[in-house]
C-alpha cells in the first residue's frame, strides 16, 4: 500500500482493497457452513467480519516515519481512518444491495429506525464522520462489525513482513517454532534498504528503523490506543516491557491503555517467563548459556538446570517425563506437573511448562 519512491501510502489503492476486502469477507459468511443451529443464526443475524492489517511496521519503514513518534502516529490515524471509514462506506452499498444485517431490522418500520438511531449512538459510532451516521438511518449496514487486527505472528513470519500491527521484535532474532528449536530471523526490509543503499552501515540504520525494545511501555500503548479508535472489536497489541520492570510500572501501563480507550491490553516484561517465543539469541543452545540467564539469587533453578547433563537416556525411564498433568518434569526430573494458575507448572522447581490461557 505504499509508494515506495515517493514514500507515502497509496490510499485510493488502500480504499479499493478494503471495498473488495469487506464484499469477499461478507460473502464468506453465506458460503460457510454451520453445523450448529445457534451458531448460523449468530452470525447470519448480525453478519460480523474482521478485515484487519499485516505489515503496519514496514508501512512506516518504507514511508520514513518512526513508529511510536508523533509522525509516525499522525500516518497510524489517518492510515486506520481511511480503512474505517470505507469498510463502513462499502458495507452501507452493500446493505443497499442486499440489505442490512438481520438484527438491525425490526418488526415495524419505527422499530428499525430505533434500532438504527441506537446502533449510530454508540461510543464507536460517534466518532464516525457524519455522512456514515445518516447513510445507515437511511439504508442500514451489511455487517454489524467490520474491523479487527489479529496477531499474524507466523503468517508475517513466513512471508517476511512485520506482524499485525506490530513494530519487529528486532531484525534480527531467534523464534521458538514447535519443533523446540531456537530459528534465526532475518527482517528482509532492512536487506531491502542495504541492496537499495549500499554506503548504509547496516549496524547503524535510520532512525526509523525502530524495534519493540527500543520503545518505551507508553509509547507501545499510544499506538493500540489511536488503532483502537478506528476499530470496532478488540486488537491485538503486545506492550513490550523492559526486564525488570515492576509491578507498579506495569500498573501505570493498563491504566494509560484504560483511559486512551483500549478495549484490553498485554503488558510483557522481558524475561519475566522461563521460555519465551521471541528472544534475541538462541537461548537453548547451550547449559552455559542458560545458566548465564538464570537470577544468581535463584540457586534452586540453577541447581535444577545442572541436573540436566546428568539424567540418564530417557529410553531407559518407564515414566512419562512431558508438560501434560501428572508428568515427571522434562527440566528438574524431580517433581510433577500440576496445573498452578492456568499453566502446567512444576511442583519442585517451578518451571512453567505449557499455558493454557
Amino acid at each position: 500500500m505504499v509508494d515506495k519512491e515517493k514514500k507515502v501510502v497509496d490510499y485510493e489503492k488502500l480504499k479499493r482493497t478494503v471495498e473488495i476486502g469487506v464484499r469477499m469477507q461478507d460473502n464468506v459468511i453465506d458460503a460457510t457452513p454451520y453445523f450448529l443451529e445457534e451458531n448460523k443464526k449468530q452470525a447470519l443475524g448480525e453478519r460480523r467480519v474482521g478485515l484487519g492489517v499485516m505489515g503496519l511496521a514496514d508501512l512506516l519503514i518504507y514511508c520514513e516515519r518512526e513508529y511510536g513518534s508523533e509522525e509516525g502516529n499522525q500516518l497510524v490515524d489517518e492510515v486506520f481512518q481511511t480503512i474505517a471509514t470505507t469498510a463502513y462506506r462499502a458495507s452501507i452499498e452493500l446493505a443497499k444491495e442486499k440489505g442490512s444485517f438481520p438484527f438491525l431490522v425490526g418488526e415495524t418500520d419505527e422499530e428499525t429506525v430505533r434500532l438504527r438511531e441506537a446502533f449510530i449512538n454508540t461510543g464507536y459510532m460517534k466518532k464516525m464522520p457524519d455522512d456514515i451516521r445518516q447513510d445507515i438511518l437511511k439504508y442500514g449496514i451489511r455487517n454489524s462489525h467490520l474491523l479487527t487486527v489479529a496477531p499474524t505472528g507466523s503468517t508475517g513470519t513466513m512471508i517476511g513482513v512485520s506482524t499485525g500491527l506490530e513494530p519487529y521484535f528486532s531484525f534480527s532474532y531467534y523464534r521458538s517454532g514447535r519443533l523446540g528449536k531456537f530459528i534465526e530471523v532475518k527482517a528482509d526490509i532492512v536487506q531491502e534498504y542495504l541492496d537499495k543503499h549500499p554506503e548504509a552501515d547496516p549496524n547503524n540504520l535510520p532512525h526509523w528503523f525502530v524495534t519493540a525494545m527500543d520503545l518505551s511501555p507508553e509509547a507501545h500503548a499510544d499506538v493500540q490506543c489511536i488503532i483502537q479508535r478506528w476499530v470496532d472489536s478488540s486488537l491485538s497489541k503486545t506492550v513490550n516491557a523492559p526486564r525488570g520492570y515492576t509491578v507498579e510500572q506495569v500498573q501505570k501501563v493498563y491504566e494509560r491503555l484504560w483511559r486512551g480507550g483500549a478495549k484490553g491490553g498485554t503488558v510483557y516484561v522481558d524475561g519475566s517467563r522461563d521460555s519465551q517465543v521471541l528472544t534475541l539469541k538462541a537461548e537453548e543452545n547451550t547449559l552455559e548459556e542458560q545458566l548465564e540467564l538464570l537470577p544468581e539469587e535463584n540457586k534452586e533453578k540453577k541447581r535444577a538446570v545442572a541436573l540436566v547433563e546428568t539424567i540418564p537416556d530417557l529410553r531407559a525411564t518407564d515414566v512419562t517425563i512431558g508438560s501434560e498433568v501428572g508428568n515427571i518434569c522434562p527440566v528438574c526430573r524431580e517433581g510433577t506437573v500440576e496445573e498452578i494458575g492456568g499453566c502446567n507448572t512444576c511442583t519442585s522447581c517451578g518451571a512453567q511448562l505449557k499455558c493454557g490461557l
